[in-house]
């Protein structure tokens, strides 16, 4: 896990300091809300519905207990016992005061954790795999490179007021766990022929207003090119991207207007004019930030565990838990476990400070002092021994954090929504909570397998309704809450755009339509092991209108 150096301690105590001026001026009514507002938003401090929220970096999703701990204790001092994990794997709080949110930012930059760059016109916190460094199909550790970016980027001169916000995320792995398709710029870790490492490099994804997938501009990049060529991206939009219509803003629209093959070119003669000065990345900087991440060291252990075999098969629970919240670990012996954040009937994505600190705890237990934030709005312990899963999911249980339902339909992401969010059109969180209420029966969420609901309360897409095999977007029809429906989206490797089925449905119909939806896949579907994706993809929206509509 990266520390900070003496740069970092001295930089973000410095901004902290900084903002506690513009706070107290802000207060004093010495500058209007107007003008504050570029401040704050520097900070990562929004307006919302009802006061104002306060988005902490989490960079490439990883914690560390200490940190973890720190969270917990801002919440339970400074907000309201809780906090909310978004799909940008940062952690939001909805009710910080004002005059309070400085103590917070010191009290994050005591554990190395700010708030920069989490809003705004500017490169916003990168995002990764939440399974780096120990996915069984992993090439190669993402994180390191994520780091160099976070450093590269962090208050970049040429780079902090651009058209519009623009996202990064990094994989390693073929098995797409970052959603790069949909982001400005996506980097996959690869080998070429000789084994030398790089990137493919997709360009121009996006959701939001107008959702688009990434288009690939480069095969194969060399590891020491990865900052001169985020560097020509960005110069070429920042010099055409729209300034004058904040909708037609992102580089998604800059690359569907001027042609995907125009602007590679651009991007490739920006490249040839920068490459190999000061952006060339060192070997042995590439190394020393690697270092950071080196894996703990593992005991070596058998890899089956007899003792949790044996718990499986005497216990229903703990055996449906290994089966949805444990993954494959590189290493012989060990796990990789989710904590979904999706209770039935709980809100998507909120912890307690309780919950926190039962977490930190666990994770210095049994998972050598480490917590991932994953973009599904749940928590990943990655270094998990195969002996000490039941254990783990015994004290998992005491916090009311056991729930074994990982990537099944009641593992719903959801944003705020409009019990929060100034922007949102409808309520998303008990949309969410009353369809898992309807299809929480656990036989039955088994019986219909992985299936992904994702809900959005407007069309800015925080919840990612877009790549949802199920999307659900909330929209205001003369002043009551409509519920749009996308079938056939995916974040994954295969990414989709989801298609609209047809009307939208109100709040007391939406649940219903939802319910028909998996009933039809399951009844239509080649056989019990064929995913939705697979059957929509197959059957086409067809069945799925006639179930919701009826027959035209």
């Amino acid at each position: 896990m990266y520390r900070y150096d003496e740069f970092d301690h001295a930089f973000v105590h410095e901004r902290v300091a900084q903002f506690r001026d513009q706070v107290g001026r802000r207060l004093a009514g010495d500058i209007s809300e107007e003008q504050f507002k570029p401040l704050r938003l520097q900070n990562g401090v929004y307006l919302q519905l009802h006061s104002y929220m306060l988005r902490i970096a989490v960079p490439y999703g990883t914690l560390s207990t200490r940190q973890m701990r720190r969270l917990a204790e801002i919440g339970r001092r400074w907000d309201k016992g809780y906090g909310h994990f978004t799909t940008r794997q940062n952690l939001q709080y909805h009710w910080p005061r004002l005059e309070d949110v400085p103590d917070i930012l010191a009290a994050l930059a005591e554990v190395e954790m700010h708030c920069i760059q989490t809003s705004g016109n500017c490169i916003r916190n990168v995002t990764a795999d939440h399974f780096a460094g120990v996915a069984a199909d992993e090439i190669a550790d993402p994180r390191p490179y994520a780091e160099i970016l976070r450093q590269w980027s962090s208050i970049h001169p040429e780079f902090l007021f651009l058209p519009r916000k623009f996202k990064v995320a990094v994989t390693g792995a073929p098995a797409d766990r970052a959603a790069i398709q949909f982001h400005d710029i996506g980097y996959e870790l690869k080998r070429d022929a000789s084994g030398a490492l790089g990137f493919a490099v997709w360009v121009g994804g996006g959701m939001g207003r107008t959702p688009m997938i990434a288009h690939e501009v480069r095969d194969f990049l060399p590891e020491a090119d990865l900052l001169a060529y985020t560097e020509a991206i960005l110069r070429v939009y920042n010099l055409h991207g729209r300034r004058d219509n904040k909708f037609k803003a992102r580089l998604k629209i800059l690359v569907h207007e001027a042609g995907a093959e125009t602007i590679r070119e651009e991007i490739e003669h920006e490249f040839a004019a920068i490459r190999g000065g000061v952006l060339r990345l060192p070997d042995e900087e590439v190394r020393r930030i690697a270092a950071y991440f080196a894996p703990p060291s593992y005991a070596s252990r058998a890899p089956r565990s007899a003792a949790t075999e044996q718990a499986r098969a005497a216990n229903a629970g703990f055996d449906r838990w290994v089966r949805n919240n444990v993954a494959a670990h590189k290493v012989p012996g060990y796990a990789i476990a989710t904590i979904a954040l999706k209770a039935i009937g709980a809100v998507p994505g909120d912890a307690t400070s309780e919950q926190m600190d039962a977490v930190a705890d666990l994770a210095d237990r049994y998972s050598c002092g480490e917590i991932r934030v994953s973009h599904e709005q749940n928590l990943v312990l990655p270094h998990v021994a195969l002996d000490d899963l039941k254990p783990l999911y015994d004290g998992l249980a005491a916090a009311g954090l056991a729930s074994a339902n990982a990537g099944l339909v009641s593992d719903i992401i959801a944003c705020p929504g409009l019990d929060y969010c100034a922007l949102a059109n409808a309520r998303s969180i008990p949309i969410a909570q009353r369809i898992a209420e309807r299809l929480a029966d656990e036989r039955r969420q088994e019986a219909v397998g992985p299936l992904k609901i994702k809900i959005s309360g407007c069309i800015n897409a925080c919840g990612h309704h877009h790549a949802g095999h199920i999307g659900i977007l909330g929209v205001d029809r003369k002043g009551e809450e409509f519920y749009q429906i996308t079938l056939g989206g995916s974040g994954a490797e295969d990414a989709s755009i989801g298609e609209i089925v047809g009307r939208g449905f109100s709040t007391e119909e939406i649940v219903d339509a939802v319910e028909t939806i998996v009933d039809t896949y399951v009844a239509h579907r080649a056989d019990a092991a064929e995913p939705f994706l697979d059957a929509y993809r197959r059957l086409g929206p067809a069945p799925f209108k006639e179930a919701l509509y009826g027959s035209a």
